[in-house]
């Protein structure tokens, strides 16, 4: 037996002491890999002349598509051959991107170049606009939706998206809200975690990753007047608080790239924002990736009246540690003599060199330059069905039931005669929204919502069809077409909003109403008598008080992309039950502008039930808003139970469990999001009268119930104060759970240290 014993005991041994064996091998090899990247890039990089290095922080854009002011170089392809070109945007392509990175491999060190493309909220395949998606609240749709773009750009032969952006905004004048996550910085902050995780997937190195690309750093947001590319003018706790959150997150994430953005913060111009760029994100942070500058926002400082010109401008952007110049041409001018005048450190330089090559050695383009342009792969995602069935999921899960009377939805498939009526009933292009790709074959192969209705009944229903009125002009001819129509009719849906670029870069708006006479056409089509589904497809926030008010039925339709058609149809006849919520308050007026939920309170609180004076309120106009934040209604109703808490009295060590139990008392399944706010009441600098903590979804059948619980440490109170401490402190907080953050249960907690 102890014979048996000892052979047993040593075959063990052996075994263990081979694995150890073997993983000491993988640890080293592991450990020899990463000092070996390091090692390249400093060998290549001690090859290079400094007209080289300063090639690789050059970005242009291609002669075929460009996203901003264009600039005339009639020499690129000789500057791509010499090695003066690090990156170009605006390809995309196996054959584009093949061609010029065989120009880049004529150079004298053969330095691949990355390729950078908008892939906004969709390639081939287009998804809803990105704060559609953040309506949603479902992170794993919003990381499937990423991951789906990489797919298709990167088997186009693109490296790199300038996506996500992360900017916080509060103001739906300004454009470029349809591009982001809406108003919070928590759910923006899982939102950019979600996008981050999907663009790159299990890394880069794969071919079906991207680079992804936090933008823009910092505060652009908060542009004043909610004007693209204007001021930013804010305190550093606002900074901290509110703004910075969702690019720390993307940072922890593991974001390959920063941009940083137009406007100037406090009088400094974020591209040439030394404490934004060094002192935060590549200290502070410890950011390992590359910053690109927005398109020419380096050349910009001159107009900002912060650079003398292009020379100062470059000096300012490289001190401050904007590491590519997109389109600004000041690296590639100046960059060089400002070294050999000794005004910028060669150090500086060798710095910004070596995080962009880095990145081009973690995608493996030294090893293959043309990996990421095979023709096999970009045929095998074109049109993908899956990839289409993923839009269509997204587009039903983006949009918001805002009013159900009646209830007039979901409509009958059979037997009614139905309605389609307004400027966007076939339109095709709009469905894509701003911050899309435009292909030949669109026109086919984006499913309109007339199409989307035909597709779901199938000769069920009758249909009849107005246009009514254009987009954005003052003509009212097509009403009486309207109501002809509207009067043959069981039902109307009415289709109102923005065209597709009434949103996005350069598109704000001091008038966020609907354009034209739409408001004058839902009038008449209301006094019809007929039940009125309205389908409103904007960009951003609208102000539509009179249909608010007289419309029964309201879905927020937004810009679904490709599958838009479906999507809708979907929700508006009942085979999806709409479950999103608002990421954004809706105002009644652009008076209220800027307007969000996580306000302060004043030394004179409103009385919303009454039109005291002397408060913080409007003479003319509730103080409220129209839909708040969080907002969203579905065809099944849900039943909040009371609040339960695990204690009223904690130490700082603890952790408190916040339950409440939900139920379905409709006759339908459903999804309900679940909100968790929390206010402290007391603080040494004014705190929000609420905050977002935590949400949860649950998808409940009909009499289901689920207890649904948070847990919430001292690390959930944490805030800013006016020395930038990042703490909490002991006192009373109300703990909030409820379906949106206007109606909410609370209950007070006293934490203790």
């Amino acid at each position: 037996m102890n014979l048996l014993f000892d052979k047993i005991f040593s075959f063990d041994t052996a075994r263990i002491a081979v694995l150890f064996f073997f993983l000491l091998i993988a640890f080293a090899v592991t450990a020899q890999k990463k000092k070996t990247l390091d090692q390249r890039v400093d060998s290549l990089l001690r090859l290079m002349t400094l007209e080289e290095k300063v090639g690789q922080l050059n970005q242009y854009t291609s002669d075929w598509k460009f996203t901003g002011p264009i600039r005339q170089d009639n020499n690129k392809v000789e500057q791509i051959r010499t090695g003066r070109v690090g990156s170009m945007l605006n390809v995309s392509g196996v054959e584009h991107t093949r061609m010029l990175q065989e120009h880049a491999l004529q150079s004298r060190l053969k330095i691949p170049m990355l390729f950078g493309y908008d892939v906004i909220h969709g390639f081939r395949t287009t998804f809803p606009l990105p704060l559609a998606e953040a309506a949603s609240w479902d992170l794993e749709a919003i990381e499937r939706s990423a991951r789906i773009a990489a797919v298709e750009a990167s088997a186009a032969g693109i490296h790199w998206t300038f996506a996500p952006m992360v900017d916080i905004s509060r103001d739906p004048r300004w454009g470029r809200v349809m591009e982001g996550a809406g108003e919070d910085p928590f759910l923006g902050s899982w939102i950019a975690r979600a996008r981050v995780k999907g663009f790159q997937g299990n890394g880069l190195g794969h071919t079906d990753a991207v680079m992804a690309c936090a933008k823009h750093f910092a505060a652009y947001g908060a542009a004043i007047g909610g004007r693209d590319y204007n001021s930013v003018d804010m305190s550093p706790r606002m900074l901290w608080q509110y703004y910075l959150p969702p690019f720390q997150a993307a940072a922890e994430a593991g974001v390959a790239t920063f941009m940083n953005s137009f406007n100037d913060l406090n009088g400094i111009p974020a591209t040439g924002n030394r404490y934004l760029q060094r002192d935060i994100l590549k200290k502070q942070w410890n950011f390992k990736g590359f910053v690109v500058s927005d398109w020419g926002s380096i050349a910009e400082m001159v107009d900002h009246g912060y650079a003398a010109d292009s020379s100062e401008a470059a000096l300012h952007g490289i001190l401050a540690g904007s590491d590519m110049d997109m389109e600004g041409r000041c690296y590639h001018l100046h960059l060089a003599d400002l070294v050999r005048q000794g005004r910028v450190p060669i150090t500086l330089v060798d710095e910004a060199v070596r995080r962009i090559l880095r990145k081009k050695f973690e995608l493996g383009l030294f090893d293959d330059p043309f990996r990421f342009s095979k023709p096999e792969r970009q045929e095998q995602y074109w049109n993908h069905p899956d990839h289409l069935d993923a839009a269509r999921d997204m587009g039903r899960k983006s949009i918001v039931l805002l009013k159900n009377e009646g209830p007039v939805l979901p409509v009958a498939k059979q037997g009614k005669k139905i309605a389609l009526i307004g400027p966007f009933v076939k339109a095709v292009r709009d469905n894509l929204g701003f911050w899309s790709l435009e292909w030949p074959d669109d026109s086919s192969r984006i499913v309109s919502l007339w199409q989307g209705v035909v597709n779901k009944l199938r000769g069920d229903g009758s249909l009849l069809y107005a246009r009514g009125c254009n987009i954005n002009d003052s003509g009212t001819a097509g009403f009486a077409e309207a109501v002809a129509v509207a009067q043959q009719s069981d039902v109307i849906l009415l289709t109102v909003g923005e065209a597709h670029d009434m949103s996005g870069e350069a598109k704000s708006r001091s008038n966020i109403q609907l354009p034209g006479v739409q408001e004058e056409l839902i009038k008449v089509l209301v006094a019809t008598g007929k039940p009125v589904v309205l389908l409103v497809h904007a960009g951003r926030p609208l102000v539509f008080n009179w249909a608010a008010d007289h419309v029964p039925a309201i879905l927020y339709t937004w810009w679904l992309g490709t599958q838009a058609g479906n999507a809708i149809a979907d929700v508006v006849f009942g085979d999806y039950n709409p479950s999103g919520k608002l990421p954004m308050t809706f105002p009644r007026s652009v008076g209220q502008v800027p307007i969000y939920y996580n306000h302060y309170n004043t030394g004179r609180p409103p009385e919303y039930e009454n039109h005291s004076l002397y408060v913080t309120a409007y003479i003319d106009l509730p103080r409220s808003p129209r839909f708040p934040f969080g907002y969203g209604l579905s065809y099944t109703q849900f039943a909040y139970g009371p609040l339960v808490l695990s204690d009223t009295v904690l130490t700082g060590k603890q952790t408190l469990e916040a339950s409440i139990t939900v139920t379905n008392t409709g006759t339908i399944t459903g999804k309900e999001t679940v909100q968790l706010y929390i206010r402290d009441r007391v603080g040494k600098v004014v705190r929000p009268v609420k905050e977002l903590k935590g949400f949860q979804q649950v998808q409940l059948k009909p009499g289901e119930s689920k207890t649904v619980t948070f847990r919430i440490t001292t690390s959930d109170l944490r805030f800013y104060d006016d020395q930038l401490r990042f703490d909490w402190e002991p006192g009373v907080f109300d703990i909030m759970i409820g379906g949106n953050s206007s109606d909410v249960q609370s209950k007070a907690v006293n934490w203790v240290r």
